[in-house]
């Protein structure tokens, strides 16, 4: 098991890559950040389907996996930057915990509509053209 935090994403997403490289730019994050297609799911204890519904925060020797808008709020806590830890603290809390999560959903609906995004971003992973060797 990994002894860093591990944010998983949809590597194969355009929109949720250039969002993450930009949270690893602004954030300053000492967590390993990692397309979910090139992690080993069993032994991090989640699905594929999971992975690929949402974005997944996975803390080094716990059972618990955060997804979508909660593991947002994990990473902007894990942050060195008090703004970005206390923004995080936040976005944990009702009610904006609940505004979060909506506007999550919404955004992860409608990912291959913003930019970056593709066709392919609108597609279960089982469902997208193979873009790796042996996918």
């Amino acid at each position: 098991m990994a002894e860093r935090p591990i944010l998983l994403f949809d590597g194969d997403c355009g929109f949720c890559t250039k969002a993450v490289n930009t949270a690893v730019r602004l954030l300053d994050t000492d967590a390993d950040i990692t397309p979910w297609q090139f992690a080993d799911l069993d032994t991090l204890g989640v699905t594929a389907e999971q992975a690929d519904r949402e974005v997944l925060w996975i803390e080094p020797g716990a059972a618990v996996v955060h997804g979508g808008a909660d593991a947002v709020a994990h990473l902007l806590k894990q942050s060195p930057r008090r703004s970005w830890r206390l923004a995080g603290q936040a976005m944990a809390m009702p009610p904006l915990n609940w505004t979060a999560r909506l506007v999550y959903r919404a955004v992860a609906m409608n990912r291959h509509r913003l930019p970056g995004g593709t066709a392919a971003c609108s597609l279960p992973a089982h469902l997208r053209p193979a873009t790796r060797d042996g996918a």
